[in-house]
């Protein structure tokens, strides 16, 4: 008798899996939807994050070149002037 309420539980199970489908169907397409256009919106707000940091990176190139260059002198001359230390 179990071996029998097992067989019926299954075949009751594939009935409204099948019945079912459709609609399982449909939302998994939504959901693959949704997900391919986050994933262009996320890449395309990158590339705009990526070009305003680039932009920003230009404007101020004016201050951070020489300080970059300052500092490289100034650390070059500390490098090789100063006592050794073994």
């Amino acid at each position: 008798m179990k071996t029998f309420l097992k067989v019926l539980l299954m075949v009751v199970a594939v009935i409204l899996a099948v019945k079912l489908l459709p609609i399982a169907f449909v939302t998994g397409c939504a959901m693959a939807a949704l997900l391919a256009g986050l994933a262009v919106l996320g890449v395309s707000l990158a590339a705009v994050l990526f070009c305003a940091a680039l932009a920003v990176v230009a404007l101020l190139s004016p201050i951070w070149v020489p300080v970059l260059a300052i500092v490289g002198i100034v650390a070059l001359c500390r490098r090789h002037g100063g006592p050794q230390m073994i």
